[in-house]
């Protein structure tokens, strides 16, 4: 892969607020930490503001405090952690307490660093850009929003909240933010889409799509310690490794392991832990569905040694038009491993690109006999297998976290400079 351009001169100080931040280890939290690590190399002075580590299960990881602020160096950024209302991912009113938390903490923080030259926010959920949106105002520098997805409409999808007054409040709250910002990075095209669809202006949304970090994520032979501990030797895996959220519709998979648990050779492996994590372990337990491993949360640091025990990457989502919009970032880690994907989701973004860079088989989200039959299909036919590994790990270098940190430097240095958004990620 040829090496991304230079970032712009001059340097730029960046504040940047993420509920998500290492040692978690969800989507947000890695594609901040990863593309800030690029920015750092090129000279720019980047601040995180962030929680102490909690997430998904609302515990404080080892070593951490939830003090009022601490601070920090983390690969040559500086992180700044604030006192939050701390709850597990699950249920409404608390999370919600956990997010407006983080907005007032985090904006009072930020009013103490040094006045940056650009202000970016990252969502799921948007009080995070509140802050940010708050604190560039006060701080007169521009604002730049960060769209990983389409929060409210989300959690709508996954059945945590109906439509009613209060959301419509919320959702005019976040058409305000758009508005407000001097652009829009969205994660998707269709993000893209949805936005222009609500009258904002397209010239100032940009397009940056998630990426793996090469070559942190390469082919490797399997494990041979992890699978002797779990009971993958000789076996054929189809491996989730992330979020066990609503949003993935992960009940889907127990279905495929029970018309498929008749086949010794075939084993469904997750790795994670989330909101839905207990309930499919139980369930599982219940159905004696002796084919799937579960498998607790791991470092991320671990991750390559856990793809290495799948023959087949995992992408599973819930069966609802919302999550058309979605490009699940564990895409572009199974590639740079070198793995075929095998995608439960509806169609959208997402099968797009599986479909374009020949890098696995699409089947219908919530559609348990044809992910147990393309999973048969992966396993009995070693030529397609192969086929499909070669063409994954080629497209990686299409997706690579270091071109994701190249282009939304640019559309930073385009704010700082007061220009338009770069056209080519229009």
């Amino acid at each position: 892969m040829a090496a991304a351009a230079k970032a712009p001169r001059p340097s730029m100080r960046i504040l940047f607020f993420t509920e998500n931040f290492p040692p978690e280890m969800n989507a947000a939290a890695t594609r901040v930490f990863e593309r800030a690590c690029y920015w750092v190399k090129w000279g720019h002075d980047v601040t995180i503001v962030t929680c102490h580590p909690n997430f998904p299960q609302g515990r404080l990881f080892d070593g951490h405090d939830n003090r009022w602020h601490t601070t920090e160096t983390m690969a040559g950024m500086r992180v700044v952690r604030v006192k939050t209302y701390i709850s597990a991912n699950t249920g409404v009113a608390k999370r919600i307490l956990d997010f407006t938390s983080f907005m007032a903490t985090g904006y009072v923080a930020s009013l103490f660093e040094h006045r940056p030259d650009v202000i970016v926010s990252t969502s799921p959920q948007f009080f995070c850009a509140v802050a940010g949106w708050a604190s560039s105002t006060s701080r007169r520098v521009p604002f730049v929003f960060e769209l990983g997805d389409l929060w409210p409409a989300s959690i709508v999808a996954v059945g945590a909240m109906k439509q009613s007054i209060a959301l419509r409040g919320v959702e005019q709250l976040e058409l305000f933010l758009y508005r407000q910002s001097a652009a829009v990075v969205a994660l998707t095209r269709s993000f893209k889409d949805d936005l222009v669809g609500r009258r904002i202006d397209p010239d100032k949304i940009a397009v940056v799509i998630n990426g793996v970090d090469l070559p942190r994520y390469a082919p490797r032979p399997r494990d041979a310690e992890l699978a002797s501990r779990w009971g993958l030797e000789g076996k054929f895996v189809v491996g989730y490794i992330g979020t066990h959220g609503s949003a993935h519709g992960l009940h889907n998979v127990l279905e495929a392991a029970e018309r498929t648990r008749d086949d010794d050779r075939l084993r469904y492996m997750f790795v994670g832990t989330g909101a839905e994590r207990q309930a499919l372990e139980l369930a599982a337990s219940e159905r004696r569905l002796d084919n799937i491993v579960f498998i607790p949360p791991q470092p991320k640091e671990s991750m390559p040694r856990f793809w290495s025990l799948c023959d087949v990457a995992l992408i599973h989502l819930k069966d609802d038009p919302v999550f058309q919009t979605v490009i699940p970032s564990k895409m572009f880690e199974a590639m740079g491993m070198g793995l075929p994907l095998l995608l439960s989701a509806p169609v959208g973004e997402a099968s797009r690109i599986v479909e374009d860079d020949g890098a696995g088989l699409c089947v219908p989200a919530g559609a348990p006999d044809a992910l147990a039959d393309a999973a048969l299909q992966l396993m009995s036919d070693a030529a397609l297998h192969r086929r499909l590994c070669e063409q994954s790990h080629a497209a990686a270098s299409k997706h690579t976290r270091e071109r994701q940190a190249q282009e939304m430097i640019d559309v930073l240095g385009q704010v700082v400079a007061a220009g338009p958004v770069p056209t080519a990620l229009r």
